[in-house]
């Protein structure tokens, strides 16, 4: 079995239930590889305080080298990363330690042939914040639609999206869009004046994605997020939905990606 079957196949388990599994999964053995040195460093990073064993960090990174070109795309997929975070948090109930709520894994892919001594795994437990602060910043790279920039960095701790650049209602200007389609085409035309927006938390290096648009219920928010080849809504509600590196975008038939 590949890894891509497998994390198929554990995706359906997960999100189906209990029905969707025919037998046990049994897991490649690079995948079996990477489970165990990520455990046994969340293994290595625990320790008892008072009664309890307790994990204190709140990011995993694993960092791979030498990955073929075409297998690359798995490994820096949601459905590893969502199968990786599901491994250490069940293990950790199960072992009964405690760990941060927001305990997350970092996957780092990297291609072509690895050097001399290299190893092709390295795993490291550490913190959010601080692997937020050495990051550069995510950037929009529009795919569809014409956009006052090609490209966006997310310098800011919000940036506006919309039709044109600056918005006035009554009484003066409302908003200013960082990214505006103002240009007249049949893609530009579906992206609303105050269309969306993006947070920034830097402390967690989160980004979210919020819906602006009014709409009546029961017809399309016009705001997607098309991930792993599945698309799904972004409503207008005061969360937003967590953006991540690879998702399409799509305001109406604008489209960007999201590169982080």
């Amino acid at each position: 079995m590949t890894v891509t079957d497998f994390l198929e196949k554990w995706g359906r388990t997960l999100f189906e239930g209990p029905l969707a599994r025919t037998g046990p999964l049994e897991s490649p053995r690079e995948l079996a590889e990477i489970r165990f040195a990520v455990l046994e460093e969340v293994r290595r990073h625990s320790y008892r305080a008072g009664a309890r064993m307790v994990f204190p960090f709140d990011l995993v990174r694993v960092t791979m080298r030498g990955v073929e070109e075409n297998r690359a795309t798995v490994f820096r997929s949601a459905f590893f990363r969502q199968y990786l975070e599901h491994e250490i948090q069940g293990k950790l109930r199960a072992d009964g330690v405690r760990f941060p709520e927001r305990l997350q894994a970092q996957v780092e892919v990297g291609t072509g042939l690895p050097q001399a001594n290299e190893p092709w795994l390295t795993v490291a437990a550490g913190s959010q914040e601080e692997a937020a602060a050495a990051k550069r910043p995510a950037r929009l790279v529009v795919r569809a639609g014409s956009a006052n920039a090609a490209e966006l960095t997310l310098e800011k701790s919000r940036v506006h999206i919309g039709r044109e650049v600056d918005v006035y209602r009554q009484g003066g200007i409302h908003r200013r869009n960082d990214l505006a389609f103002a240009e007249d085409s049949e893609a530009n035309r579906s992206v609303s004046r105050e269309h969306a927006h993006i947070d920034h938390d830097r402390k967690t290096g989160e980004y979210r994605l919020f819906n602006d648009r009014w709409y009546a219920p029961g017809t399309d928010c016009g705001t997607r997020i098309v991930r792993d080849g599945v698309s799904r809504e972004v409503p207008r509600d005061t969360r937003g939905t967590r953006l991540e590196d690879g998702d399409e975008i799509h305001l109406g038939r604008a489209v960007l990606i999201f590169e982080a």
